[in-house]
């Protein structure tokens, strides 16, 4: 058996999980040795009883990875371990860090440049509206939009990212062969299409229960360089994965709502906690200094030229903006383009953090 098969059959056991993995792997190096080692001398490890020590010796009760590894390939789904240069780098360093992915659609490095969006799934006409326009603008700016497929709040962030033409990532609370909620199989298939990819940690048939939910939020938590709470009552799975973000370090950041309202109760009590209030995607990028798209380029561009490859459009736009600030008629007037095009693009690029607006609708270069 190849190591990697080997990490597929212990995904499958019952009662094993990543952090008894881990604790295995310490004392076997390799997985098909966990799978070899004697009942005896598994029970050496820490944590692993009696009980635990038979199921691995008895993985064939438990497991076919043949199976498993055949449908995942006849489903289109690949399979990124631990050991594969596509395992999401920020996952690496977590306390107990999935032992795989299964991954419908593709991976990128960019997405190493993620922002968690999470909420109420019966979220209201002002949480939908508010995580609209933040993911939008996030995905926009060049973040990988990072969220949990479910209903409400996380299907907004999923599809604004994608009408951004921006890159998310759908973690799921069950296995992709048991796609939840039922409901978005068309919004996970059109994720894994091109624009990001529909992602679990869990095997192909795994339903989901009150077990798996807590699991997918800290891939949700890690997996972010920030979390962004946009509407939440105050018991919610979205403060587990706040709580989560701010264990692992991450800023957590909320968008607060009317003082009256149950619904956004959580987001107030974020707040107040220490979580950076949001009312605007530039509020957040602000916080987090440089924008993906510039911290790609550092390394590769010391380029001739100082201006970032934009769009033509954005491009003209960013020329007919001067050092000092100035009314947007005169930008037009420079630019050549219609007033419509002009103030749309301009609001792009104050999003990307290369024009600063000023009252009056002035405008000026960062």
């Amino acid at each position: 058996m190849s190591p990697r098969e080997a990490i597929v059959t212990l995904n499958l056991l019952p009662r094993i999980g990543p952090v008894r993995v881990k604790r295995l792997l310490e004392a076997f190096d390799t997985p098909d040795a966990i799978l070899r080692a004697p009942k005896d001398r598994l029970m050496r490890v820490d944590g692993i009883g009696e009980e635990t020590a038979k199921i691995l010796t008895g993985w064939r009760d438990h497991a076919d990875p043949g199976s498993e590894l055949r449908e995942a390939e006849e489903r289109g789904i690949s399979i990124v371990t631990q050991a594969d240069e596509d395992y999401p780098a920020p996952l690496r360093n977590t306390y107990d860090p999935p032992l795989l992915l299964y991954v419908w659609g593709k991976l990128e490095a960019r997405d190493r440049h993620a922002i968690g969006i999470v909420g109420s799934r019966r979220s209201t006409h002002y949480g939908t509206n508010v995580t609209k326009k933040l993911a939008f603008q996030l995905a926009h700016a060049g973040f990988t939009i990072v969220s949990g497929l479910a209903r409400g709040i996380d299907t907004t962030a999923h599809e604004a990212a994608i009408a951004a033409k921006g890159r998310t990532i759908a973690v799921l609370g069950s296995g992709l062969g048991k796609l939840y909620p039922p409901e978005n199989l068309g919004l996970a298939q059109m994720i894994a299409d091109g624009h990001g990819a529909v992602v679990s940690e869990f095997s192909l048939h795994t339903p989901p229960d009150q077990q798996t939910f807590p699991m997918r939020n800290r891939i949700v938590a890690a997996w972010s360089r920030a979390l962004l709470v946009t509407e939440c009552p105050l018991r919610s799975g979205s403060l587990i994965t706040a709580n989560l973000a701010a264990e692992y370090g991450k800023p957590v950041f909320a968008v607060p709502g009317p003082i009256d309202k149950p619904t956004s109760m959580g987001c107030n009590q974020l707040i107040r906690e220490g979580a950076t209030l949001v009312a605007d995607g530039s509020h957040l990028l602000d916080d987090l200094g440089e924008l993906p798209f510039q911290q790609e380029s550092t390394s590769a561009a010391e380029e001739s030229s100082d201006q970032p490859q934009l769009p033509e459009e954005e491009a003209k736009v960013l020329s007919a903006v001067t050092a000092d600030d100035q009314p947007v008629d005169r930008i037009i007037e420079r630019s050549g383009l219609p007033a419509h095009v002009v103030s749309a693009t301009l609001m792009k690029l104050e999003i990307r953090q290369l024009v600063r607006a000023f009252p009056g609708f002035r405008y000026a270069r960062r």
